[in-house]
């Protein structure tokens, strides 16, 4: 019996892997074929070649990539401090705060999005700004921040609060045992939230749409662009290595945590 349901749950698992990996498969597939419809017409590099003499599509992932990183460097230190703050609460107070600080996770982008464009609107009357990076960029940060309290508020409810008053008494002034004590044991949350928000900001399009003003190109909005016509392969291209590169990142970080494992278990 036993071995019947394991063979079941591999082909089960099987199935679920093969339905949401085949899509990325057969794109980066077709990021090497020398034609440009679904037939195949042949191996080629040409469309990776042809990717990076494209100034568009490159500019607009040099501004993906900006935001991407600007948004999570400034979320996670917005989203770490939240955290710690709202620790600093308690009973139906840290509930409630924590609470709504999960709601733009819940809420649809398109509720943020045209909310935030009112907001940018209304503001560049008054102060006589248009939209664009400024405000994709803050855009981006308002919606990273929660996932990075989610990620680190477990971490604090687990951590020992003994331990910084201990790194106090024994001769660490307040700065010194809070970065030395209390983030080195908040790092794993913080590290996972800032890669959440590097993913979710590189990969946001209706935010984006909205926040971005008339000037403003990221990636999202360029792939969109071409809908209008045929996509180029050169998309293909540009997602393979994009995949690649999370792949790349996906398995260090793996690494990284194995060895801390590692380092933990000797410890003990």
């Amino acid at each position: 019996m036993k071995k019947k349901t394991g063979i079941i749950s591999k082909i089960y698992m099987a199935f679920i892997m093969l339905f949401l990996y085949a899509p990325i498969v057969v794109l980066i597939f077709f990021s090497f074929n020398d034609g440009k419809t679904t037939v195949w017409k042949g191996f080629t590099l040409r469309w990776y070649t042809e990717l990076f003499r494209d100034s568009e599509i490159i500019n607009a992932l040099w501004n993906t990539l900006i935001i991407a990183f600007l948004a999570s460097i400034f979320a996670t230190i917005l989203g770490t401090v939240a955290a710690i703050g709202i620790s600093n609460f308690k009973g139906k107070k840290r509930l409630v705060i924590q609470n709504v600080s999960n709601i733009p996770i819940i809420s649809p982008d398109i509720v943020m999005g045209v909310s935030l464009m009112l907001l940018f609107t209304a503001l560049g009357v008054m102060l006589n700004f248009e939209m664009g990076f400024v405000t994709v960029l803050i855009a981006h940060i308002c919606f990273c921040v929660p996932f990075v309290v989610l990620n680190v508020m477990p971490r604090i409810t687990r951590m020992d609060q003994s331990i910084y008053d201990a790194a106090l008494d024994l001769g660490c002034n307040q700065w010194q045992a809070f970065f030395k004590v209390v983030i080195y044991e908040l790092m794993p949350g913080i590290i996972s939230g800032g890669l959440i928000s590097f993913t979710y900001s590189l990969d946001d399009f209706i935010i984006t749409y909205f926040t971005r003003g008339s000037k403003f190109q990221n990636l999202s909005i360029e792939i969109y662009s071409m809908t209008h016509k045929r996509i180029s392969p050169k998309i293909n291209a540009l997602s393979a290595l994009l995949f690649l590169a999370i792949v790349i990142i996906m398995v260090l970080i793996n690494l990284r945590d194995r060895h801390e494992e590692k380092q933990n278990a000797k410890r003990t």
